[in-house]
């Protein structure tokens, strides 16, 4: 039986890029802990796929595919949502994008664009849509609502060939920091999650050379990658009660690569 401090039952929760890695685990352990969860991505057969397989293990949920990076698309989800079940306790900002490798002089500006409109500005549109009505609802009473940022430790150490990334996180973690002051006073907690390398799609280009992979092993004091499972325990824990005094921090998942 789930712990009282645990329990997401009754609460809503809406996750972007939650389609596979670890969005969808995400997206599943919010379920599994109670909570009814929107899922999304950017193509609609991943989304009924995703939603079809979490329907089947016997959760509440639903799909509707958006590109964060349309602010449009990312009002229609948080309507849609609204629509289906009245409410949005826990928002979890995941999509993000990295189109580039290599070195930052060498960056583009059409990906620079593109990294921080997916990955930082899509955040703050995802608040600002979402963050007053948490509000509105924890004034009457209710338990906080818990707004997260999946952010990196890309966004806390140098990095040779992710740079971009890595500035575009670091962004997501001083706006959560900057986000979490004004809302706390309201009752809302804003925090972050950072990974480490985990083994998803998304990280494929890293974990798959085998040259990096192995001295990434041998540098992490758990001698291991992370996995999608890894990290959607951590947005329970950030959603639900037993996280009801933390707000503003980002929380590293990286099997202790950042404190040697």
């Amino acid at each position: 039986m789930t712990s009282s401090l645990f329990d997401l039952s009754g609460k809503v929760a809406l996750v972007t890029g939650s389609t596979r890695g670890i969005g969808k685990s995400i997206a599943e352990e919010l379920a599994r802990a109670g909570a009814k969860v929107c899922i999304s991505s950017r193509k609609a057969e991943a989304c009924e796929e995703t939603r079809a397989e979490l329907a089947q293990k016997g959760f509440e949920v639903m799909a509707k595919p958006c590109n964060v990076s349309r602010k449009e698309e990312l009002q229609a989800l948080v309507d849609a949502t609204l629509a289906k079940w009245g409410r949005l306790d826990i928002v979890v900002a995941n999509a993000a994008t990295n189109p580039y490798y290599g070195p930052l002089t060498g960056l583009p500006d059409d990906a620079f664009d593109k990294i921080f409109a997916n990955n930082v500005k899509s955040s703050l549109w995802l608040a600002a849509m979402t963050l007053p009505g948490m509000a509105q609802r924890t004034q009457k009473g209710e338990t906080s609502g818990s707004f997260i940022v999946i952010g990196s430790i890309g966004g806390i150490l140098a990095n040779t060939v992710i740079g971009a990334y890595g500035m575009s996180k670091a962004a997501d973690h001083h706006l959560v920091r900057n986000l979490a002051a004004e809302w706390g006073p309201k009752n809302v907690r804003v925090n972050a999650i950072a990974p480490g390398l985990v083994k998803t799609e998304f990280a494929r280009a890293l974990w798959e050379d085998e040259k990096r992979r192995t001295e990434r092993e041998q540098a992490t004091p758990l001698r291991r990658l992370g996995e999608p499972r890894d990290i959607g325990g951590i947005a329970v824990f950030l959603a639900s009660d037993a996280a009801a005094f933390i707000t503003g921090q980002v929380i590293v998942a990286d099997g202790g690569v950042s404190i040697l």
